[in-house]
């Protein structure tokens, strides 16, 4: 019987230990602030309708190359806090705690890597973090090196740990570095890394070695830089060529993406070095996207595709995909399940968001995937207790259209016909002809807000007023 017994253990811990060291390593890397279409292939893709056709990044066309391209990738609020928030819980952020810039990430929150951790995974948060100025170790990693807010592009503190250390050279050079260490240290066992470049946010400070690049080219004009939002009183914004000034400003916002693309390819090298390539599932994305003109802004936040768009790259070769496209909407929201899902580990009960593992493993569309997603935008009010952009709002894409709504503001309310009117020029709210459209997105969006348990949370800037009774 003890013959038995040992032989059962080791049969046991056998396969333990088989099913251990198959399990796939992730890595996942997001920058700050890069538009959808801020690639290489992208642009070569669009053709006459890019605005950067001279942009370059062979580094993250490769990932393209070798794996899939989401082309219909979007984040469920658009700014970076919230968005983050959202890829390392896989909820809303009216139920994550994370509202705005400007609160601590709660350390109580279950994520995709406490989880991960919990299942003997290493875990390591490297790089830009950006949850107000939370200090100390990121919860859920066993592993962190990471700055305070937004850091600085040149010779930026970092915490090791927690505890301070000084750096030298560009942060996303630095961070680069770190994670190659941390791969060197723990490719002997199932690890998760989350990467988190500085760039592109401005103030768009690329490192020397790009300075006396992209010197001569100019972004063509926004299509759609002559429909600005209805809470913006402008006028005179007809499309004309970009201003030397702005011209230079997306000069280095292109650079640091390019600088971006040069440190991707040395994370590609150490994979291949290490052979860690084949078991290591690496996902590329950004936190959300970001206006260069079009409606006449900057920044983010809004709900305008520009806006809630981003790039996302999968490269996974156990899959067997290389060069393949996904049109199905995926979300921010679906990070975390995807990770536990190829883990091998359960999707808790309160993520919302879907594994893309069945897309991933379908070459057709998936009839049951998501046609609609809902979004959200709290307004945050600053120190001086000033609007910091634009109001809140709440919007409903659908594969072909998009209702934008902004509380206590019926007038401004947005709908677009996506198919027919791409860059969302014309607003068919009031139009008496579109009455049937408008009411089949205002049933949906109500659906969706149900679904998602959707409330202003206790933690956003502004309540809602209550009503006279």
């Amino acid at each position: 019987m003890r013959f038995a017994a040992l032989v059962l253990f080791c049969l046991v811990s056998a396969t333990s230990f088989f099913a251990a060291s198959n399990r796939p390593n992730f890595l996942f890397i997001y920058t700050d602030d890069q538009r959808y279409d801020a690639l290489g292939v992208v642009q070569r893709e669009q053709g006459e309708r890019g605005r950067f056709p001279w942009l370059q990044t062979p580094n993250l066309d490769r990932i393209a190359a070798e794996g899939v391209r989401f082309r219909n990738a979007f984040v469920v609020n658009a700014l970076c806090s919230p968005s983050r928030a959202v890829f390392l819980t896989g909820r809303y952020n009216h139920l994550n705690g994370v509202a705005n810039n400007h609160t601590p990430f709660p350390t109580n929150n279950v994520t995709h890597a406490s989880l991960l951790r919990d299942a003997g995974y290493a875990t390591a948060y490297i790089g830009k973090w950006h949850m107000d100025s939370q200090r100390g170790a990121r919860p859920g990693f066993t592993y962190s090196a990471s700055y305070i807010a937004h850091g600085r592009y040149q010779d930026c503190p970092f915490q090791i740990n927690g505890f301070a250390t000084n750096t030298t050279g560009w942060v996303d050079d630095v961070s680069t570095d770190l994670v190659i260490n941390f791969l060197k240290e723990h490719r002997d066992k199932p690890f998760l890394v989350v990467l988190g470049y500085k760039s592109p946010h401005g103030p768009f400070e690329p490192p020397e070695r790009w300075n006396d690049k992209l010197t001569n080219v100019v972004s063509r004009p926004p299509p759609n830089g002559n429909a600005p939002p209805p809470y913006l009183q402008r006028s005179n914004l007809a499309a004309r060529p970009v201003p030397a000034r702005q011209a230079e400003m997306h000069r280095k916002y292109f650079r640091t993406i390019s600088a971006v693309d040069e440190n991707v390819g040395r994370i590609l090298k150490a994979l291949d070095d290490m052979e860690l390539a084949e078991n290591t599932m690496l996902i590329y994305a950004s936190d959300n996207g970001f206006y260069l003109g079009e409606h006449g802004l900057g920044d983010k936040r809004s709900a305008y595709e520009e806006s809630i768009r981003i790039p996302l790259l999968l490269r996974y070769p156990k899959l067997g995909a290389r060069g393949r496209l996904i049109d199905s909407m995926v979300l921010n929201l679906d990070l975390a399940p995807t990770l536990l899902d190829f883990a091998g580990l359960a999707i808790t009960k309160e993520m919302q968001g879907r594994s893309w593992k069945p897309l991933l493993s379908s070459v057709a569309p998936l009839p049951d995937w998501r046609k609609s997603f809902f979004y959200e935008y709290f307004v945050e009010i600053g120190v001086t207790g000033r609007q910091m952009g634009p109001p809140s709002m709440t919007a409903l894409r659908t594969d072909s259209a998009k209702l934008i709504k902004y509380p206590g503001h019926d007038d401004w309310t947005e709908l677009f016909d996506l198919r027919a009117d791409p860059y969302e020029t014309n607003n068919l709210a009031q139009s008496s002809a579109r009455r049937d459209m408008l009411q089949i997105m205002q049933t949906e969006y109500d659906r969706q807000a149900k679904a998602v348990e959707f409330r202003v949370p206790p933690y956003a800037d502004v309540q809602p007023t209550p009503s006279p009774q």
